[in-house]
């Protein structure tokens, strides 16, 4: 066990607390079982390490631990809680739960024997925590922790804490926001820059080798964290993968059921099984039509890699600007909002405002008639009536 305290405490130490993401302020850490999901490379780590850091003078009451460490190939869980209990400990901080077998059963069995102890842990997104082994779902609080926002972004690269915005506030005042804003920063380099390298934190480490390190972080994902809490095979690896790579040379992508599982050589129910996992793992979303009826139950209207980050890195060839600017798009408003494809437009959000998105030239040709319909436009600045520029849907969380 002394080697996870020194591994520990040089983690806390070199954690910088000057930045926090969004969810830091809106987890409630009185609770005694909180859960945080979210995609490798988030920042899920750094969360509970800054959180120690601000919160424990005494180190000794709190601890860290990836539950990946080999320390756990000949101790068990339950083995540090009760040496950790011993010596007076009260917060556990436990990292990348889904690495370790049986780790619900066991932490209910711990939050069950120690009823003064807390616990945080983390997990992949892939993780479902109310569909596992053990009953958590009376017990533990569950947040999600996506990637950076824009607004996030700009306030990390140049220290500016911009306030979020609802989407109220973007569609009724965009003018004088979009102005205040733009009368600070040159803000379409910093887009430009958001959309190829901005998505996850880690980018500050080497903007240089960004797209190989979020390669290797898809590869991770596919080898090793959803093997973890799926049973899968290895055959079916490599469908995925392949699958993977289908959806990124076509996105957004219009999916043929039969034909996508020919192309995997695999059978309609498999194809969307494995659709939903990486859905799941966070590097492609789903969404489906307005339309309600069964059909939209069964088959996605559209498919998109899951942040502009991810076309960068896997999309070898060059990047339509259009797909550019769906992805971004669709990918800011699911943190908050519920997004569909109509029959006119792009985007409708809530089942109450259709979007379309595009270039300073886009028309409002195709929802001239339809109420509460608004243009998302690129490459500009400020706005006018009811077309709003793209950048500015980053600002929501």
């Amino acid at each position: 066990m002394e080697t996870l305290v020194r591994n520990y405490t040089r983690l806390v130490d070199s954690t910088p607390v000057k930045y926090r993401r969004y969810l830091y302020d809106e987890i409630d850490w009185q609770d005694r079982l909180i859960g945080i999901t979210g995609a490798r490379g988030t920042g899920k780590t750094t969360l509970l390490l800054q959180h120690i850091k601000m919160n424990f003078p005494d180190r000794n009451k709190a601890m860290y631990v990836s539950l990946d460490n080999i320390w756990f190939s000949k101790n068990s869980l339950v083995d540090l809680v009760e040496q950790f209990h011993a010596y007076g400990g009260t917060h556990l901080f436990l990292d990348e739960v889904h690495r370790y077998p049986n780790w619900s059963i066991e932490i209910k069995n711990i939050y069950d024997s120690y009823p003064e102890l807390h616990i945080v842990f983390t997990g992949s997104s892939i993780l479902e925590i109310y569909k596992s082994n053990a009953d958590l779902s009376r017990r533990a609080i569950h947040y999600h922790l996506h990637g950076l926002s824009l607004r996030e972004y700009l306030n990390f690269e140049k220290d500016i804490n911009y306030p979020v915005l609802s989407l109220p506030e973007i569609l009724n005042d965009h003018v004088n926001i979009a102005s205040r804003i733009t009368s600070e920063i040159k803000i379409l380099p910093l887009f430009d820059d958001y959309l190829k390298h901005g998505y996850y934190p880690f980018y500050k480490e080497n903007v240089k080798n960004y797209s190989l390190r979020l390669q290797n972080i898809v590869n991770t994902i596919l080898d090793n964290d959803l093997p973890a809490i799926e049973n899968i095979e290895y055959t079916t690896l490599l469908k995925l993968k392949k699958m993977l790579m289908i959806i990124s040379s076509l996105v957004p992508f219009c999916p043929n059921m039969t034909s996508l599982s020919s192309e995997i050589e695999t059978n309609r129910a498999s194809t969307i099984k494995y659709l939903g996992f990486l859905e799941k793992a966070r590097l492609i979303k789903m969404i489906s039509s307005s339309q309600k009826g069964m059909n939209s139950l069964n088959k996605p209207e559209k498919i998109y890699l899951d942040n502009t980050n991810l076309l960068y890195a896997l999309t070898s060839s060059n990047i339509n600007d259009g797909n550019k600017r769906e992805t971004f798009f669709a990918n800011q408003m699911n943190v908050l909002h519920h997004l569909n494809i109509p029959p006119k437009g792009d985007f409708i959000i809530d089942d109450t405002y259709t979007f379309e998105i595009g270039g300073k030239n886009k028309t409002y040709n195709q929802i001239k008639d339809i109420p509460d319909s608004y243009i998302a436009f690129d490459n500009a600045e400020i706005g006018f009536g009811n077309k709003i520029p793209l950048w500015l849907f980053g600002m929501t969380y």
